[in-house]
């Protein structure tokens, strides 16, 4: 089964050889997004929470560039450089999605590209 890429004109490019999102098998999966700016590329100032909001921004591009929302994911799995800011990106998470909620797993990492203190990565059912 063939992959087919996803990108939206609107992001920046991905920082290496991979795709923004691939459809394959009924799914589509999305490559970790961190808070960088559409424009710039480089990582939003003003720490997690900013980095949260405009990763969620820039995840909601990808997403529609889909023609998926928000409602359509499965999966997240969310980065953090520091455990200790998971209640403040929960808040900024249940922006995003509503109940149902996707399926989740957090984890604590030493480090993040671009120097991020969030990534998330989705997974949709087509």
């Amino acid at each position: 089964m063939p992959l087919v890429t996803i990108r939206s004109e609107q992001l920046p490019p991905p920082v290496g050889p991979f795709s923004p999102a691939v459809r394959s098998g009924g799914f589509i999966f999305f490559s970790g997004q961190v808070g960088a700016d559409p424009k710039s590329g480089k990582l939003v100032e003003g720490g997690v929470e900013a980095e949260a909001r405009q990763l969620f921004a820039n995840l909601n591009t990808l997403i529609d560039a889909a023609g998926k929302s928000f409602a359509d994911v499965v999966k997240a799995n969310v980065y953090l450089t520091n455990i200790a800011d998971f209640a403040a990106i929960n808040a900024i998470y249940a922006e995003a999605f509503e109940p149902p909620f996707p399926a989740r797993t957090t984890v604590a990492v030493a480090a993040l590209p671009l120097g991020a203190s969030i990534e998330i990565e989705l997974l949709i059912k087509e």
